[in-house]
């Protein structure tokens, strides 16, 4: 169970071996044993359930090259991708299946996958685990999951976590460029309305977070047509940033509007 939603920056999220098709993005989140990185297919949650694949199988490794905080080291990493590949590739050869994650913690890998029919595929991946990779402890778990609980309620981050994600996508740009996000600068919010009723009540609302408005606009034959422009002077604290803009963006949901976003300049030494 998650007991801290938050990514580790200082920690790196771990791929997939392969590149498969789906929307597939990453993070790392604090649990009751450790940190711990997911990846998954976030396309997924358009269609989860689905009824054809009732079955989830969890299965991998556990490996010995790990550092302190139980991720794999750089040599492990070409053995897990290969291990999760040729599990995989197991599965499918006797089942339909769809890979929907991967869950890396505590010096274990596991895949998560959903299948229509479990006949042979304990048989088949035990043979496996065995006969190419008996140097490493197995995990082998199958499960009824009509509902899709593992992915819609273990796999895929909820609202906290998915506005971080994105947020730290904007934080590492930053970083990227060579800003070391302490020094305060402008960091602009940019919101649209469906009615400047809504705008102006969330304008209200945003005086109280320390918020002030640069400006507002019209933009015609646009369904959100009432623009606006707000702007804070800070340091880019990933954490409290992300704390704002989820209540930004709910509040501006209550209000027939959209929150779009921020941005900063880039502020080096």
């Amino acid at each position: 169970m998650k007991i801290i939603v938050v990514v580790l920056l200082a920690l790196p999220i771990y791929a997939l071996a392969q590149s498969p098709e789906g929307n597939w993005d990453a993070y790392m989140a604090q649990y009751e044993k450790g940190a711990g990185s997911t990846t998954l297919n976030m396309d997924l949650i358009k269609t989860a359930p689905v009824k054809n694949l009732p079955f989830v199988v969890i299965t991998g490794v556990s490996y010995k090259k790990c550092n302190e905080d139980g991720f794999p080291i750089k040599e492990e990493f070409e053995n897990l991708y290969k291990i999760s590949d040729d599990a995989n590739e197991a599965i499918s050869s006797v089942t339909k299946s769809e890979l929907v994650g991967t869950f890396t913690s505590q010096c274990e890998r596991l895949d998560y996958i959903y299948v229509s029919d479990t006949l042979n595929i304990r048989s088949k991946l035990i043979r496996l685990y065995k006969e190419k990779y008996a140097s490493y402890k197995y995990h082998l778990n199958i499960q009824l999951d009509k509902e899709w609980k593992t992915y819609l309620t273990f796999l895929y981050p909820t609202e906290e976590m998915q506005e971080y994600m994105s947020n730290q996508k904007v934080v590492m740009q930053l970083m990227t460029a060579g800003d070391n996000l302490t020094k305060p600068r402008p960091i602009e919010h940019w919101l649209y309305f469906k009615n400047k009723t809504g705008r102006d009540a969330f304008i209200k609302f945003a005086e109280t977070k320390g918020l002030k408005t640069v400006g507002t606009d019209y933009v015609k034959d646009s369904e959100f047509a009432y623009q606006l422009h707000l702007s804070q002077t800070s340091s880019v604290d990933l954490g409290v940033l992300s704390s704002l803009t989820l209540q930004m963006r709910k509040k501006a949901k209550e209000l027939y509007g959209e929150y779009d976003g921020w941005e900063s300049v880039v502020v080096k030494e």
